[in-house]
């Protein structure tokens, strides 16, 4: 070997160990940083301990910043499942709070179920009795069926329910939706052989190959529970819009969809304006001045993580199983949406 060679090859031994030591220094960076993002995911996982309440971040909106009387909006967006989740959780607040005077109710939903509609109008008008509270509802781009059922929790009053010149609203009426797939299923030699306890277990089972008559006694059946549902809807506008004779009820119950002028014509709703005129309007029902009152709304935690992805990690689908169960669940609705079983919440 020549003295050239020998030297190149002895380098190269050399330079090995420099090699190692900068790949250690990289590994070293790449464990920090997978610790830090660990971290930070605890740290979003368990934004809740770091909150006085868990559930929701009270946030000043307008008005006198440093008034003690509030206004509180509270805020319906999407789709209403439950009664539960991030609507319920902006009505403990309020009722844990004694300062506040008056509810600004912010609607921008098409509805939801039948049971989660019905609730949070049940919890709404408890808590504005309890409290003595005037509820003043503003409605966004949407508040139709079961978003409309819930505005009627502000209790009747006059110039009270305000709708923004492009929202929708109306669709009072009651779905549940039915998809038949046995025939498509029986074109694969797929027969749905389930084992019930009686005829109508199987009730609106979407393979189930049912008789004329047995789908005959079913629709009926599943009508009389839409019926007594619809009957409820209506008596609900008839409390929430007293100066509607039943003749108009009949009319503006059909399931129809009305735009913000059609709406105050058929007196659905009241007048038509902003968020920043409901505020008002409840500035006046609460006794207060503007300079004496402060608006504030609630928003959800966020923790690190949910800061670092833009919220991203608070985002929700449902899983494979999930959403099998809830296609196949019969379901009644207040929503005015031709695709209920897709229709996600924010709760």
């Amino acid at each position: 070997m020549s003295d050239h060679a020998a030297t190149e090859s002895s380098n190269t031994v050399l330079a090995q160990p420099r090699s190692w030591d900068r790949w250690r220094g990289r590994l070293a960076w790449i464990i920090t940083g997978i610790s830090v993002v660990v971290a930070a995911v605890a740290l979003g996982a368990n934004a809740e301990y770091f909150q006085t309440n868990p559930k929701v971040i009270e946030q000043y909106h307008s008005m006198a910043k440093k008034a003690t009387n509030k206004i509180a909006i509270v805020e319906i967006r999407g789709a209403i499942m439950g009664g539960e989740g991030f609507a319920r959780a902006q009505l403990d607040q309020v009722k844990a709070d004694e300062s506040v005077r008056a509810i600004v109710l912010r609607i921008d939903s098409p509805g939801g179920t039948v049971s989660g509609s019905d609730e949070l109008h049940y919890r709404l008008k408890k808590l504005a009795a309890e409290r003595n509270l005037p509820v003043v509802v503003s409605m966004g781009s949407i508040a139709a069926s079961g978003g409309y059922y819930v505005a009627m929790a502000n209790g009747g009053q006059d110039d009270t329910i305000f709708a923004e010149p492009s929202t929708i609203t109306g669709s009072i009426g009651v779905i549940i939706p039915h998809f038949d797939f046995s025939q498509l299923l029986k074109r694969f030699d797929v027969t749905d052989d389930s084992i019930t306890s009686g005829p109508l277990k199987e009730m609106l089972s979407v393979t189930k190959n049912r008789s004329p008559e047995l789908a005959k006694k079913e629709r009926a059946i599943v009508q009389d529970l839409v019926d007594e549902m619809f009957t409820r809807f209506k008596d609900i506008v008839r409390k929430g819009r007293p100066k509607l004779d039943d003749k108009t009820i009949d009319a503006v119950t059909t399931g129809q969809v009305f735009t913000a002028n059609q709406a105050i014509t058929f007196g659905l709703i009241d007048k038509i304006g902003f968020l920043e005129d409901a505020i008002a309007r409840a500035v006046v029902l609460a006794d207060l001045q503007e300079d004496s009152v402060r608006v504030i709304q609630y928003k959800k935690p966020q923790g690190l993580f949910d800061e670092l992805l833009g919220g991203a990690s608070q985002a929700r689908s449902f899983n494979n199983l999930e959403m099998l169960v809830e296609w196949t669940t019969p379901r009644a609705w207040y929503l005015c949406s031709w695709w209920p079983v897709i229709t996600t919440s924010y709760p």
